[in-house]
C-alpha cells in the first residue's frame, strides 16, 4: 500500500465499529491511510508525539475520532499543523453523545476542529477527500462522480416510489 496521506485515529478501539466508516470512504477513493489508537487520556505522550510528528511523515489530515469527554480531536488540533476532523462517538461513558459533541464542536479561536455529527465517521472520510481535492484533481473528479451517484440514487427512489410526486 501507498504511504498513508490521511491518519484515523480514535481514543479506544471500541471506537473502530464507528471508524471504520471512514476507512470504507478512503478505500472507495483510493486515499491511502492508517489506522491506530491514540489516546488523549491514557496515551498523552503518545498523542503528542502523533501530533507533533505526523505531518513529518507525510500525513495530510487527521480523522480523530473520540466519546465522552472527547479530548483528542481538540488536543491533537492544538498541536498539529494539520487539518483535523472531528468525529463525536456515542459511547457507554457518553451523556447520549451530547458531551462528546460539544467537546469537539466548542474549540477556542485559534484551534479548529472541522466537526462531524454524531457517530458520522462515513462525513469525515467524505470530508477529507474534498480538503485532498484542493491539490488533487484526480480525487476532485471521483466527488464529481460520487455525487452524481448520490443524486441519481435519489431520483431512482423518487421514480419508483408512487407516494412521490415527480413536479
Amino acid at each position: 500500500m501507498s504511504t498513508p496521506i490521511v491518519s484515523i485515529i480514535m481514543g479506544s478501539d471500541s471506537d473502530l465499529g464507528i471508524m471504520s466508516q471512514a476507512t470504507e470512504v478512503l478505500k472507495e477513493f483510493g486515499v491511502p491511510f492508517e489506522v491506530t489508537i491514540v489516546s488523549a487520556h491514557r496515551t498523552p505522550e503518545r498523542m503528542v508525539e502523533f501530533a507533533k510528528n505526523a505531518h513529518l511523515r507525510g500525513i495530510k489530515v487527521i480523522i480523530a475520532g473520540a466519546g465522552g469527554a472527547a479530548h483528542l480531536p481538540g488536543m491533537v488540533a492544538s498541536i498539529s499543523p494539520l487539518p483535523v476532523i472531528g468525529v463525536p462517538i456515542k459511547s457507554s461513558n457518553s451523556i447520549d453523545g451530547w458531551d462528546s459533541v460539544l467537546s469537539i464542536l466548542q474549540m477556542p479561536n485559534g484551534i479548529p476542529v472541522a466537526t462531524v455529527a454524531l457517530n458520522g465517521a462515513r462525513n469525515a472520510g467524505i470530508l477529507a477527500v474534498n480538503m485532498l481535492g484542493i491539490a488533487d484533481k484526480q480525487l476532485v473528479e471521483k466527488m464529481v462522480e460520487f455525487k452524481e451517484k448520490l443524486k441519481n440514487a435519489v431520483l431512482k427512489k423518487i421514480a419508483d416510489n408512487d407516494a412521490f410526486d415527480n413536479p
